[in-house]
């Protein structure tokens, strides 16, 4: 038994000794109470026997109508309530109301009934026809639950297009009429082969209507093949295959990956899934399951027992509508960057719109664009003296300040070392503005002393480092390690002690080319993965102006950086700079920048960032 429909049983037992007290209370005195507690007492509880005694009609004909109008209804519950007692003479009119537990097929139906009693040979007995049932059912007729699924609904682009291409899944099913006295046994051996319930496939069978085709079990592609030939030696068992848009486009990470419902996902998740149902399994496909998926549309009805046809539509419940998932990702940008990380093995690409922080294209080869791109923490490397330029500006540190970039230096007790061509004995000694843009470590951490500790973690925080943004996937905003002593600063200025995902880099990149910094933006529709609304969000945080004096020294300084270098392959300005992302051994290196609405963070390893910026700024031109 799944633990929901456990829990309806239980709760509906519990209030077996309530309805019995209150049918009891009714009456002081002998009178039809009796009949009409045993009656209703008994449907509730399925004990048939004892309310086929309490009526006049056949107890075994009695005893099979209510037995089935349950298995009918797939009800996981009755709940009834004697709302008034009428007495005449030898008759007697009892009005109630119905409450109908549909199980999996989860409303609760409700609906007003009338019991008429009469004396039989001097003992009280409910007239009993089917209309005792319910006042619109007759002789020859049955009910039905007819649920029909809303299709999954697609994660789109920022303009609309979907993020996903056709696949197939395969549909198992039956059409009820045609099992005849073979639905126990179809049952048991589609339960054997696929983990379903034995109970739950014969119940879902058995409520629906007898001449419609009833999807028992969906299969992927791969799934269905390991199946096929245990599947198609029942006979009686039909598998269409039924395109649905669930393979993920690029960003395939983020977008996330659909499956069938499987057993396990029915047990745990409980509710209005069924079989038949998908459910996302990662990304945005798992974290806005409840909208894509929406619910099931569900319908009470009254079949003709012979024909099957509809006779009267009782409760009709639409379900809760499902919506599709906007995203801010551009379809165009995504390709340009995809084309741009091909050529490398290891590497990262995030595009934002500089002016809103909406995530436009998040690309990898070889690493995963969530967990690596959005999440992942790497050393800062020297792209970090952004921030710390931040800082050194307001402190009226001039960028025309020449450094020296010998090839080793020490700083507060911890040695820095520059490896690469930048390091030298140069007559006049490098400015700041050059030391930024060939990101010579040992000058670079001169600079601790020259700057408050308070005022470095400040600019952090403007930045967006360490911020508490709200993504509905996992995202890392960055982190500074300590800042008290001028080593520390140090280490923090030449991002030994600092961590950057990707995604936090590029926006650090779109506040010195908008003038402010904002939270990134991945979903504009729904506002929340919650549709229910009962999880707040957390408040996100505000954007942060930069100063315009830091903001024109820092267009001036990304300038310089990306002079000269791959980046700048194409027409139109590029700003930037390159930096490597912890020691040599890690042969992992950064380009942070931007050009025109763009602002990218691109990490790659044995592999030069710069160009891999360059080939996506000269896609995009290519494609306008």
């Amino acid at each position: 038994m799944s633990r929901p429909r456990l829990r309806r049983t239980l709760s509906a037992l519990a209030t077996l000794a309530v309805a019995s007290t209150t049918l009891t209370g009714c009456f002081e005195e002998s009178s039809p109470h009796d009949a009409l507690r045993d009656f209703l007492v008994g449907w509730q509880t399925g004990d048939y026997e004892l309310a086929a005694r309490r009526t006049d009609g056949d107890e075994a004909a009695v005893r099979k109508t209510l037995s089935d109008v349950k298995l009918e209804l797939d009800a996981a519950s009755f709940r009834f309530k004697i709302k008034n007692v009428t007495l005449n003479g030898d008759e007697a009119k009892a009005d109630f109301r119905a409450e109908v537990d549909l199980g999996e097929n989860s409303p609760l139906w409700g609906y007003d009934g009338v019991l008429p009693l009469h004396l039989v040979d001097g003992l009280w007995k409910v007239r009993w026809s089917p209309s005792v049932i319910h006042p619109q059912l007759k002789e020859g007729q049955r009910f039905a639950v007819d649920p029909e699924a809303i299709p999954r609904q697609p994660i789109n682009d920022r303009n609309g297009d979907s993020l996903q291409s056709p696949q197939v899944l395969y549909v198992a099913g039956v059409v009820p009429s045609q099992l005849g006295a073979q639905a126990e046994e179809v049952v048991q051996r589609l339960a054997q082969i696929t983990g379903f319930p034995h109970d739950r496939l014969l119940n879902r069978i058995r409520s629906s209507p007898p001449n419609r085709m009833v999807p028992l079990a969906h299969f992927g592609r791969t799934r269905y093949l390991v199946l096929k030939d245990r599947l198609a030696q029942i006979e009686q068992l039909t598998v269409q295959p039924q395109p649905q848009p669930l393979a993920p486009k690029e960003p395939k990470d983020l977008v996330g990956k659909v499956s069938a419902i499987t057993p396990e996902d029915e047990q745990k998740l409980g509710g209005p899934q069924r079989a038949g149902d998908s459910i996302g399994q990662s990304g945005l496909q798992k974290a806005y399951q409840d909208y894509l998926t929406g619910s099931t549309q569900t319908k009470v009805v009254i079949l003709d027992a012979k024909t099957g046809k509809d006779v009267a539509v009782l409760k009709e419940w639409p379900g809760r509508a499902n919506q599709s998932v906007k995203t801010t990702i551009d379809s165009a940008v995504q390709q340009a960057a995809d084309q741009a990380v091909e050529q490398s093995r290891t590497s990262a690409l995030v595009a934002v719109d500089k002016a809103t922080g909406e995530i436009r294209a998040v690309a990898t080869s070889g690493m995963n664009q969530e967990k690596d791109a959005l999440a992942g923490k790497f050393p800062a490397g020297t792209t970090f003296s952004i921030i710390a330029t931040d800082a050194l500006v307001k402190g009226n540190v001039s960028p025309k300040l020449r450094l020296a970039c010998p090839a080793e230096r020490t700083v507060g007790g911890a040695r820095f070392v520059e490896a690469s061509q930048a390091a030298g004995v140069s007559e006049p000694a490098p400015t700041l503005t050059e030391n930024f843009a060939k990101g010579c470590v040992t000058a670079l951490a001169s600079l601790a002393r020259l700057v408050d500790a308070g005022a470095l973690a400040q600019s952090a925080k403007a930045f967006g480092i360490g911020q508490s943004w709200q993504l509905p996937l996992k995202s890392f905003s960055g982190s500074v390690g300590e800042l008290g002593s001028d080593a520390d600063k140090a280490k923090a200025i030449a991002g030994e002690s600092v961590q950057m995902s990707p995604l936090s880099m590029a926006l650090v990149a779109a506040a010195v080319g908008s003038g402010t910094w904002r939270p990134p933006v991945l979903v504009t529709d729904p506002k929340s993965p919650d549709p229910t609304g009962e999880i707040a969000p957390a408040p996100t945080p505000q954007p942060v102006p930069l100063d315009p004096k830091v903001r024109a020294t820092l267009t001036a300084m990304m300038q310089a950086g990306a002079k000269g270098s791959p980046a700048q392959a194409g027409r139109g300005q590029v700003y930037g700079v390159s930096a490597a992302a912890g020691d040599e051994s890690s042969r992992q290196r950064w380009f942070v920048g931007w050009q025109g609405d763009l602002a990218i963070a691109v990490l790659a390893k044995n592999y030069n960032p710069a160009a891999i910026a360059g080939d996506f700024f000269g896609a995009l031109r290519d494609q306008g």
